[in-house]
């Protein structure tokens, strides 16, 4: 992607793109918009895929709550649920912003600009899958590192330890929510890095071993139904959509 000539926006003025949705300040700027301003200023960015379900769990945890609020996160609308949450508060989001578009483009803008990154997460062997499939879409990518998500506590400082130092441009945690961002959160400080991200089943999807939706399903915002069609069990974690619609608008009512 070229980051040039993209808009006015900075790494400075960069928050106040935002549409307030419960406690949380949502992204209502362009991806493209949104890449520039991150990579065009040196600060450190938590970049979160802000769907209903991960918005829910950080209303009740209160290490997520905090670090969603923070100067250095921003959270993307990914997720239609959010989109028409912006809606009902009258400032719609420019456009849905997924998750794993974002993090395809860093991917792409780490090897154009010879940027490393790290794999941590999934399986061991859908980390292995993705770090072949990514050497083969991204020719000369700087992987400097990958793990499984598969540890314990006691081996928490030995992962660390290798993202340390190794100094990864972007990591990308694949741990499912609320354990990758708390990973993230507990580490953001002590790891030199310019981007983290929790990327739940982005691994499995950019690997190939599960394919992602239509385009023309994602264009019209129906990717949840082809999930539930081919994961039924997803349609209980989908069943959190109402309840957040329902508490935005509760907010909505109280704030008028």
């Amino acid at each position: 992607m070229n980051t040039k000539n993209l808009g006015f926006i900075n790494g400075e003025n960069l928050h106040f793109m935002n549409t307030k949705i419960l406690d949380f300040n949502i992204f209502n700027g362009s991806k493209k918009q949104l890449l520039h301003s991150i990579f065009s200023d040196n600060k450190k960015y938590h970049i979160v895929s802000g769907n209903p379900e991960v918005l829910s769990i950080a209303l009740n945890n209160s290490k997520l709550l905090s670090n969603f609020k923070s100067e250095n996160t921003i959270i993307i609308p990914d997720g239609v649920g959010v989109v028409i949450a912006s809606k009902m508060v009258r400032n719609t989001v420019k456009e849905k912003i997924a998750g794993i578009e974002v993090m395809q483009d860093i991917l792409d803008y780490s090897n154009r600009n010879s940027k490393s990154v790290y794999l941590l997460g999934a399986t061991q062997d859908t980390v292995e899958a993705l770090k072949q499939k990514l050497n083969i879409i991204y020719k000369g990518i700087n992987i400097c590192g990958i793990r499984n998500g598969y540890f314990n506590k006691s081996q928490e400082d030995e992962v660390i330890n290798d993202i340390i130092k190794k100094k990864p441009f972007a990591l990308f945690v694949a741990m499912g929510c609320p354990r990758q961002e708390e990973f993230i959160i507990n580490t953001m400080d002590r790891i030199e890095c310019k981007i983290m991200m929790g990327v739940g089943g982005s691994f499995d999807v950019i690997s190939g071993r599960t394919k992602r939706a239509p385009k023309w399903m994602i264009n019209i915002g129906l990717e949840w139904l082809y999930r539930i069609v081919k994961e039924p069990w997803r349609i209980k974690r989908l069943s959190v959509i109402p309840f957040f619609i329902l508490k935005v608008l509760k907010d909505r009512k109280i704030k008028i």
